[in-house]
């Protein structure tokens, strides 16, 4: 099997449908366009959802293993009906005063250290990194990036070129530099030197490029590169961009809003708070709201010379829905459900790969777990092949899960906050099944 990138490396390739669902992938396909990905060899065609469940045409039910988008669980009774409410009163722009916008900032931006005293508001976690990039621009006058080398970041032009993890004709930019994930699996007690000596020679080549040193951005979990929650690592390497000039913009979309179980926000556990910090999907629980917080001395530039309008950014409904995010997030302490949920389950994913000697690793924190599938222990070699096909064998147990890593050997596991211990019994169940049946 040969895959070009991340994106393809859990894709339906059109040879196992069912002829129904053949169907409406062709039509899917006729009418969208195939630059869209399908999950799995055998999609699945999904009609609802509850808490951590989803049902398929056929009424079957699937553990959502996956889902980071539907933070407080697929169609949670108190979001919908916050939503529901606005949205059969008013929905408007920003250049309309509403109350709803100043309320949520002011709870949004009190989970955050004091030095992020301000907020900006989009819709997609793309446009929140596109802006973060400009507001670094503008603020360093530079134009250099740093990433990491399996990044993902959005889809807008700016946000593609540091997104290594694209793959395909997608390029990053002559302005940016890769550096290689922090891997703690592989280099053990040396990571955080690694990876500070790493960011410390990509600075030196943008300067000697001539485009000098706006900004790193990292996901504060290394979600793409293949989930690496070690916190030592991110600190040494901020101060030597802040030595250098430039800015440190955390991408919370996949490791915020509590998903770690230990802190509200991924950049916590590393001891560093950042300039920018950029969030999206599970702001709102699957209604499009992105945002960008900042250091007001930071933002102060672009504020000044820019202006910015984003005609749905911060709207009344989402607003209301991301607040009812926060009320339910608080509500039902699901940080710290995360905490032991995810605990429970990394214990028996532990236990269950000890004797499977193709599970390299089990890593993560809260609720944001990375398996990774190797040829064997001794050497770490990615096994890209394992990985594909237990994310397949999963599927097809009614289990959903997907991949991440530059090999796209690291199961990625990521449910929504209300996963449970019995959510934990079903997953491990169907997994120590799949590990035995792995070819």
């Amino acid at each position: 099997m040969s895959f070009s990138n991340i994106m393809d490396s859990n894709s339906y390739t059109g040879q196992s449908a069912d002829p129904d669902t053949e169907k409406l992938i062709e039509a899917r396909t006729h009418l969208l366009g195939p630059a869209y990905r399908l999950f799995y060899e055998r999609p699945v065609h999904l009609v609802r959802g509850s808490g951590s469940h989803m049902f398929d045409a056929d009424g079957t039910r699937y553990l959502d293993a996956y889902n980071n988008v539907v933070s407080v669980g697929h169609c949670h009774p108190h979001v919908v009906a916050a939503l529901t409410r606005q949205a059969e009163t008013l929905n408007t722009h920003t250049r309309y005063l509403h109350e709803g916008i100043v309320e949520y900032s002011q709870r949004l931006l009190a989970t955050f250290p004091a030095e992020l005293d301000q907020v900006m508001y989009a819709c997609t976690g793309s446009e929140a990194n596109d802006l973060a990039l400009r507001v670094a621009q503008r603020y360093t006058g530079a134009r250099g990036v740093i990433v990491t080398r399996d990044a993902y970041h959005g889809n807008t032009e700016a946000v593609t070129a540091i997104s290594p993890s694209l793959g395909g004709a997608t390029t990053i930019g002559s302005h940016v530099r890769a550096v290689a994930a922090p891997d703690s699996y592989r280099s053990g007690i040396e990571v955080a030197e690694r990876f500070l000596a790493d960011v410390e020679a990509a600075i030196a080549e943008l300067k000697a490029a001539g485009f000098g040193l706006s900004a790193l951005i990292v996901d504060t979990f290394f979600s793409s590169d293949g989930i690496y929650p070690d916190p030592s690592v991110l600190a040494p390497a901020v101060a030597a961009v802040r030595a250098a000039g430039g800015v440190f913009i955390a991408d919370e979309v996949q490791p915020g809003f509590g998903r770690t179980g230990e802190t509200m926000w991924g950049f916590t556990r590393h001891g560093v708070v950042p300039d920018l910090v950029t969030m999206g999907k599970p702001m709102a629980n699957g209604l499009p709201v992105a945002a960008m917080a900042a250091r007001s001395e930071v933002l102060e530039a672009f504020a000044r010379e820019v202006p910015y309008f984003n005609t749905f950014g911060g709207n009344p409904v989402s607003m209301a829905a991301a607040a009812a995010v926060l009320d339910v997030i608080e509500g039902e302490e699901l940080m710290a459900n995360a905490a032991r949920v995810g605990t429970a389950l990394r214990d028996e994913l532990t236990r269950l790969a000890a004797d499977h000697p193709r599970v390299g690793d089990v890593r993560g924190a809260g609720l944001y777990v990375g398996v990774e599938m190797v040829t064997d222990r001794a050497g770490a070699g990615p096994d890209r092949a394992a990985a594909h096909d237990l994310v397949n064998a999963m599927r097809d147990r009614k289990v959903l899960i997907s991949v991440c890593g530059a090999q796209g050997s690291v199961l990625k596991v990521r449910p929504p906050l209300v996963f449970s211990l019995s959510d934990v019994d079903w997953f491990c169940t169907e997994f120590a099944d799949a590990l035995r049946e792995l070819r």
